[in-house]
């Protein structure tokens, strides 16, 4: 058995780690790197045509963008998620690689009038198609087993719909051992999707600590501090503009909205208009 952190272990984005044993290699999870990168991830140890499967904890980009490259660099395994992470990833990573050829185009058209040669896109939308064909959901709560050495269980982690964390049992060598993978993990009472499963024993646990180091308030009413700022934003006769990420907090902030026009706690703006100004956050 044997455990290689290759990203997201030093900063938040471009989760993977690889996981061997002595019949079978696995991803979790396959993410890109977003932002600026104090810590690039690692290389890749092995071939990506070498890995069996992708296990997939959520369909965010930084834990299932790379997936595409992968299949570019030989990867034919297969990719194990849930069904809402494969309706999810469905459109997001069409949508990554519609960028990455867009990006590509921009930075060749710049390079060929410095005489420079194109740029090549990281992974191309014919690669993202190819590689959503190699996807195959598993239920929650259902242990796979996937070789004579690895058997795994998605749980419910709340973070986005179908995110999960992965329990792996390994065995070899007359050795057993569990281990858990996190994934990104939700907090109870969240509107559109469940509370958190909880996993109550395991060997090893690799953990998202992102807000690890934060005190979160309970019974903060998010709607009520909503209808507040809406409602003295329009009074002054102006907009709310609201930034938020496409898939997940995006539909969250459209259920408060929606329960803010539907118990009319905005005075004086009945009907006020809702605009969502993003392809990608309204196909989701």
């Amino acid at each position: 058995m044997k455990l290689t952190f290759i990203g997201a272990d030093h900063e938040v984005t471009g989760s993977r780690h690889l996981l061997e044993t002595s019949d079978t290699r696995l991803l979790i999870d396959c993410g890109m790197e977003q932002g600026s990168n104090t810590y690039e991830n690692a290389d890749m140890p092995v071939p990506f045509s070498e890995i069996d499967y992708i296990l997939l904890t959520h369909a965010h980009i930084d834990h299932a963008g790379m997936i595409p490259y992968a299949y570019a660099q030989g990867f034919r395994g297969t990719v194990l998620a849930t069904d809402a992470s494969m309706d999810l990833d469905g459109i997001m990573l069409l949508d990554s690689a519609n960028i990455q050829e867009q990006d590509a185009e921009w930075e060749s058209r710049k390079a060929k009038r410095a005489g420079k040669p194109e740029v090549e896109p990281l992974y191309t939308v014919e690669d993202a198609k190819k590689a959503l064909q190699n996807f195959r959901a598993i239920p929650y709560g259902r242990i796979e087993e996937l070789s004579d050495t690895v058997s795994i269980r998605f749980i419910d982690a709340v973070h986005l719909l179908g995110s999960a964390s992965i329990e792996i049992w390994l065995k070899e060598d007359g050795v057993e051992r569990k281990l858990v993978f996190s994934g990104d993990i939700g907090n109870k009472g969240k509107p559109l999707i469940r509370d958190p499963q909880y996993i109550s024993e395991a060997d090893y646990v690799i953990m998202e600590s992102t807000y690890g180091d934060r005190h979160h308030e309970k019974g903060v009413d998010h709607i009520a501090e909503l209808a507040d700022i809406i409602q003295r934003t329009l009074d002054r006769g102006g907009n709310v503009v609201i930034p938020a990420f496409a898939v997940g907090r995006t539909q969250e902030m459209l259920y408060f909205i929606r329960h803010i026009k539907d118990k009319e706690l905005v005075k004086g703006h009945d009907g006020f208009p809702v605009y969502v100004d993003s392809p990608l956050a309204i196909e989701a």
